[in-house]
């Protein structure tokens, strides 16, 4: 307002005469003041406005994280099923071995009597692993004995062989 009265006495004490331009652009200066205080008043009250608004949060953010760790999750996974996967056909490729140990027991030679009660000592200790096939095991091993341990051995008898053929056929039924 005070401005307002300062532009009007500027105005009329340098031009004293009432012309209708002068007082045009008296006009002009009063109308472009009162917006300019219209407007920086709404600034001043924009900004008292803007003062209550609080800052930004900060959202914590994990999808980083969740993300990395969906991956390794799933890699491992994927790992785990390759690496059994694997070791499933690696079991599967080797010889098995129950089935080596029976078919060498199905080559002895019995004509050498001492070699063939060492081998089918051997093989049918490896075979075994059951406690049909222990017992019969058991009862082979003390007919094995006499071929063993002496220089000169005579062949092996009928019972013997018997008995070692009906461990040859438990083991190969159970295998």
């Amino acid at each position: 307002m005070v401005m307002r009265s300062v532009g009007k006495f500027f105005f009329e004490k340098y031009f004293s005469d009432k012309s209708v331009v002068i007082q045009r652009k008296l006009k002009l200066f009063t109308i472009h003041y009162s917006l300019f205080t219209l407007a920086n008043a709404n600034e001043q009250n924009l900004t008292a406005q803007l003062r209550d608004i609080k800052p930004l949060l900060e959202i914590p953010d994990y999808s980083f994280y969740l993300y990395w760790g969906l991956i390794g999750f799933f890699a491992l996974l994927g790992f785990g099923i390759f690496f059994f996967t694997v070791k499933k056909f690696w079991e599967n490729r080797k010889v098995n071995l129950a089935k080596m140990y029976l078919e060498r027991l199905k080559q002895i030679d019995w004509k050498d009597s001492k070699h063939a009660a060492y081998e089918a000592t051997k093989y049918a200790r490896l075979l075994a692993t059951d406690e049909r096939r222990k017992e019969l095991f058991s009862q082979l091993e003390p007919m094995l004995e006499q071929y063993k341990y002496k220089k000169v051995v005579e062949e092996v008898d009928q019972q013997t062989l018997n008995q070692f053929h009906l461990f040859v056929r438990i083991a190969d039924e159970s295998i």
